[in-house]
């Protein structure tokens, strides 16, 4: 099914068949969250993050502004300067910065910090899969170190907007973050292992999650003081399969509330979890 055809499918198809999965299961296997799901969607658009909170967002409430010199376009995020990748498509940097600002949004499953998985002064913070780096720019005034690893090259010169103020304690690696090591990739095991060890970890790699655990095992494995945040969404059944991973290495684990529809690579139970947060004190 080419590209065209799935995107028909998912608009046209996907949303009576959740309906309808869930409806013919028995009520005693249905959580109160997914029923909250499922009330949504037979009265709502099917979107990603199925909740009221989300129509509090439009790409054309987005304030955007236009460093000239060095032709990107940016929004004042908590306060700061949040570059774009370019600037040269408006609407399209609108529509990227209000799906942050929606995906940040206390009431989303995908919201990376929360009252319990926060840093402490003077932590040093890894940021893998950094992106446009709004993670990192949320938590820049407390943290001693930052290692933003960032394989676009697309993202390079906007991170380096973004953090020029902070360059003496951000540190942006072009590297694709893995559990092997060679002119493109790079373990954290390997990175760090003639570095000051970093107390916070977040990774959002688009699926890749489980390999850059892989790779840092010896270094979670010695670690005494830990918080690791780890995307679940890409894939079905990835919130298990972490869970187990951090249960084996002595943390505490919590899953964020609610759930996201991922349309790529979707299957049976159709709900995701979005994140999944470790802690070892």
């Amino acid at each position: 099914m080419n590209n065209l055809l799935k995107r028909f499918f998912t608009r046209k198809f996907l949303k009576p068949i959740i309906i309808n999965y869930y409806n013919n299961l028995p009520k005693e296997k249905v959580s109160d969250e997914e029923s909250l799901v499922i009330q949504y969607l037979k009265s709502n658009k099917l979107f990603a993050f199925p909740y009221d909170f989300t129509k509090k967002y439009k790409p054309s409430d987005i304030r955007i502004q236009k460093d000239e010199e060095q032709n990107l376009f940016y929004m004042i995020y908590n306060g700061k300067k949040l570059f774009y990748k370019n600037g040269k498509r408006k609407k399209k940097a609108q529509k990227y910065f209000n799906s942050i600002l929606l995906e940040q949004d206390k009431e989303s499953p995908h919201r990376y910090l929360t009252d319990e998985f926060n840093i402490k002064k003077n932590d040093i913070v890894v940021d893998v899969g950094a992106a446009e780096g709004n993670f990192a720019l949320d938590v820049i005034d407390k943290a001693k170190k930052i290692y933003l690893f960032e394989s676009d090259p697309e993202w390079k010169a906007a991170l380096e907007a973004s953090f020029n103020p902070w360059k003496e304690k951000v540190s942006i690696i072009q590297k694709e973050v893995s559990d092997k090591n060679d002119d493109k990739h790079v373990s954290l095991d390997v990175f760090f292992a003639d570095k000051e060890d970093f107390n916070i970890l977040k990774i959002d790699v688009e699926g890749a999650e489980q390999l850059v655990l892989n790779g840092v095992k010896r270094s979670i494995e010695k670690a005494k003081k830990r918080k690791i945040a780890v995307c679940t969404y890409h894939r079905q059944h990835d919130s298990k399969l972490f869970a187990k991973f951090f249960k084996e290495h002595d943390f505490q684990t919590s899953l964020s509330k609610g759930y996201i529809i991922f349309r790529r690579n979707i299957e049976k139970p159709y709900l995701r979890k979005g994140l999944i947060w470790a802690i070892k004190i």
